[in-house]
């Protein structure tokens, strides 16, 4: 045996030792991921249906599945699908990457329990004033406003001092007789306003032709979207300034 061929052998061993002697890799415990995601989803699905008010029944029965089935999903032990997490989305007010998050609906706004009552009061309260403030700027008094409308002072008293809720339709009266539209009374802050103002948002948005549509939802068209805010903003007559630099650039 020559000197090159000991030396390779030699090498060939060390070689077979380190490899023997490095730490073999960690293989991937599926299973305890899988459970895991399971447990988390349930968190979600749990939250959820808790913070829009529904019972397990109440969705059990929208995806005409049973109450134990839909239970076995909020403890984890079980999975739905996407088209029925779609469902559920749509149902409980969430948007449908919430079941992919890893936030709590309860962690983000608090869970909102037994206020409804403290939440009327005031809101009956803030409208009266509302109503009180616009009526005074129109100069009209309750006595006028009263015969304008055919509702009588007493009411349009109690409807002021917050002590007497406004039915509807009378507020959609009062509201045109002192020049104000009737969305001027609704809740605009809190959560609560937020809401309600991201549904209005929403409704308008989804009005929009379908090529709008898509342009806005584009993040790539943010760009356009910001210069067209910037724009709206402008003063008159530096946006008319504007306009007739481009026309000059155009011609």
């Amino acid at each position: 045996m020559d000197f090159k061929d000991a030396s390779a052998r030699l090498k060939a061993k060390k070689a077979s030792q380190e490899e023997s002697a490095a730490p073999q890799a960690k293989t991937h415990d599926f299973a305890e991921s899988y459970r895991i995601r399971a447990k988390m989803l349930g968190v979600l699905l749990h939250d959820a249906r808790l913070n829009a008010e529904r019972t397990i029944d109440d969705c059990a029965y929208l995806l005409r599945v049973s109450a134990e089935e839909f239970a076995s999903w909020e403890l984890g032990d079980a999975v739905p699908s996407l088209p029925q997490l779609e469902l559920l989305a749509y149902y409980l007010g969430v948007p449908i990457s919430h079941f992919w998050g890893t936030d709590t609906l309860e962690a983000k706004i608090g869970r909102h329990v037994d206020i409804q009552s403290e939440y009327i009061a005031l809101r009956n309260r803030m409208i009266g004033a509302l109503l009180r403030q616009s009526r005074e700027e129109q100069g009209l008094s309750l006595d006028e406003l009263s015969q304008q409308c055919a509702i009588p002072i007493e009411h349009l008293t109690a409807y002021e001092l917050g002590d007497t809720p406004v039915p509807m339709h009378e507020l959609n009266v009062l509201a045109s007789a002192v020049k104000k539209n009737t969305s001027f009374f609704l809740e605009s802050s809190g959560h609560f306003g937020q809401w309600l103002a991201a549904r209005e948002e929403w409704k308008h948005f989804a009005s929009l032709p379908d090529e709008m549509r898509q342009f806005a939802a584009n993040p790539r068209n943010i760009g356009f979207i910001e210069i067209a805010v910037m724009l709206s903003q402008m003063p008159v007559d530096r946006l008319r300034s504007v306009g007739a630099s481009i026309l000059d650039i155009t011609r």
